[in-house]
């Protein structure tokens, strides 16, 4: 996980894991919208799994 993508996350959540799949993107874009702290956990919990 490099220092980009975990700005990008805090920034704009959904584009920091874009290259993760489209139900990831889906999953956080929606908890964005909800609330910018959710959003940004849930992509730094995707962003911190390995697979």
């Amino acid at each position: 996980m490099s220092i980009w993508r975990v700005l990008l996350a805090i920034f704009f959540p959904p584009l920091a894991i874009l290259d993760k799949g489209c139900g990831s993107v889906l999953i956080v874009l929606l908890l964005t919208i909800c609330g910018w702290v959710p959003g940004v956990i849930a992509a730094l919990v995707i962003l911190n799994n390995p697979k």
